[in-house]
């Protein structure tokens, strides 16, 4: 298909485009949306691409198997398992044959590697429940769905203003530049799944062919050292060979809830699997454990409540398309997975799905209710202490129109805390945009920029006002966490995701990914005021990462800051 002839003049008033008008800012006012309409519509620029293709701004949409980077609070100096030091250099799992067996349940091909300096996913996990073994009270796993080195490259750029680094942590975001009293450490990580290609039968929670059809691993001579360093192969990072074939490739890159469920039950499995092995049996997460031990568990989310990465938090499913049964073991009600004894349900739950309904979906299989896809009526109100009977244990809030999104969910979470209850929030724009929040940008509207299909989401002002900001959620879940019956609680572990990343890359989107990066920052923020506030970094412990990467390749990062010749480092 021909490619409409364009006009492209970016920072002028106008972006002609063959039966498209797409509007722009004045000249320097939102430079990053001129930047980014201007490389969809032309399909290429100097900026940048996605994918292994330099001529072309959008040839890869999907994730990818680059290391991922780790930063961590709460971790230098505090001994075997928590310092960070345990997985990383001499101590990486990479240089060892029977970690990696361990590990993969295998001996990937071309895996190990004896001078590996990054770490496992699973390792995410290893730090987590070392904390927990040594006492700490307050866990926080934040997860930048679909953010790699180069996305949060991008962003310290445009905040800056100007290219500061070329390698390692960097600065420009809270996370980069945050010490937390001499505490935090940087690092990185292989996300490779245990396999990608296994078929299921989400009706019977079976899985047909343990192992599918292709294998992880990661070869560090094509994918490369570190996150800033290539490999010699540009097809590897996306499980290719030169057919240009999905699964032609050498090892699998993983989907996030494969990744998540390393994080938080430390263990490779199968790309769709939520908290289950290779061959779909369960196992326990983090929060399960600590929940037994007496902590309160809260997920938070951009996203839809039991999109794939929040589910992941304490849900139980071969498949990660079943959204309505994953929310039951969210909140603590018969699923498929667990008809008998359903799970005790986590503490806070906030997030998107809001407004989406349909009347069928095939994948939650025959047992799907018509109605809102993540969420049914009946289970609302089964779980909401207005109209559920004396079982029920949530206050429920969701987008109420002309009302303040950030109000009604603190007035929700001060009341959870002061009666004791449980907290679900339920947010989003609704249906025309799939249930999630509405869409920072980079310069900080809620105004999207056109991604790779030459489209952008509209929002109408009671979409921005109606729904909290996901540093707002944050602040809801640690009122209501914080204030659980201290004498049954000896602390809580809280997830929060910011899951807008990974959408904005999908789309090939830099504007987009950029404001997604700076929404999930200011999530950090909120939770480190909170510790400096009310708690220390010898308690509490502080990851951020992101479950996968994307294929952004910055090729004149300055154009980011709007300085197309500034000398880069």
């Amino acid at each position: 298909m021909l490619r409409p002839a364009v006009l492209i003049c970016v920072g002028f008033s106008l972006l002609a485009v063959t039966g498209v008008v797409i509007p722009s800012h004045q000249k320097g006012i939102d430079h990053l949306r001129d930047l980014q309409t201007a490389a969809i519509v032309n399909g290429s620029s100097a900026v940048g691409h996605w994918g292994p293709k330099p001529e072309t701004y959008a040839s890869w949409s999907s994730h990818s198997n680059r290391l991922i980077p780790i930063y961590t609070f709460g971790t230098r100096g505090a001994g075997p398992g928590i310092d960070v030091d345990s997985y990383t250099g001499v101590h990486s799992p990479y240089r060892s044959e029977a970690d990696l067996k361990r590990i993969y349940g295998r001996l990937p091909t071309h895996t190990v590697n004896s001078q590996a300096e990054y770490m496992d996913q699973t390792n995410i996990a290893d730090i987590q429940r070392a904390a927990i073994a040594a006492g700490r009270k307050y866990v926080f796993l934040v997860i930048f769905d679909g953010m790699d080195w180069q996305t949060t490259r991008a962003a310290a750029i445009f905040n800056q203003k100007k290219v500061t680094y070329s390698a390692g942590r960097g600065a420009g975001t809270h996370f980069q530049e945050y010490t937390a009293g001499g505490t935090t450490q940087f690092a990185f990580m292989c996300t490779s799944p245990h396999n990608e290609g296994t078929d299921i039968d989400v009706d019977l929670q079976t899985v047909k062919n343990p192992g599918g059809k292709q294998f992880g691993g990661y070869n560090v001579a094509k994918g490369g050292p570190n996150p800033w360093t290539p490999g010699n192969d540009p097809l590897y990072p996306i499980g290719q060979r030169e057919d240009g074939k999905t699964n032609s490739g050498e090892h699998a890159y993983t989907d996030s809830s494969s990744s998540a469920s390393s994080m938080t039950a430390g263990i490779k499995t199968y790309n769709n699997a939520v908290n289950v092995g290779p061959s779909g049996e369960p196992v326990s997460t983090i929060a399960h454990e600590v929940q037994e031990q007496g902590y309160a568990i809260g997920v938070v989310s951009s996203v839809p409540v039991s999109h794939a990465t929040p589910a992941c938090a304490y849900a139980h499913n071969i498949d990660r398309d079943d959204y309505q049964d994953l929310t039951r073991d969210l909140v603590g009600l018969p699923s498929i997975f667990h008809p008998d004894r359903p799970l005790p349900g986590v503490d806070v739950l906030i997030g998107g799905g809001w407004g989406v309904d349909a009347k069928e979906d095939k994948r939650q299989g025959k047992n799907y209710v018509p109605g809102n896809q993540w969420m049914t009526v009946a289970d609302l109100k089964t779980i909401n202490v207005e109209t559920g009977g004396p079982a029920a244990k949530y206050v429920v809030v969701h987008r109420t129109p002309s009302q303040r999104g950030r109000a009604v969910l603190q007035a929700a979470a001060d009341r959870a805390a002061k009666e004791g209850h449980r907290l679900f929030g339920f947010f989003g724009v609704g249906g025309k945009v799939n249930g999630h929040l509405p869409f920072q940008t980079a310069d900080g509207d809620f105004q999207p920029a056109y991604g790779k299909k030459l489209t952008a989401e509209r929002y109408t002002p009671a979409d921005v006002t109606e729904n909290p900001t996901l540093a707002e959620m944050t602040a809801a879940a640690l009122t209501t966490l914080s204030q659980l019956p201290q004498g049954k609680l000896k602390g809580f572990w809280l997830m929060v995701e910011a899951g807008d990343v990974d959408w904005a890359n999908h789309d090939n989107n830099l504007d987009n990914s950029i404001g997604a990066v700076n929404s999930g920052d200011a999530a950090v923020k909120t939770i480190t005021d909170w510790v400096e506030k009310h708690s220390s970094w010898k308690e509490s412990l502080l990851i951020v990462t992101a479950d996968h990467g994307h294929y952004l390749v910055l090729d004149k990062p300055e154009m980011l800051a709007g300085h197309e010749h500034v000398k880069q480092p």
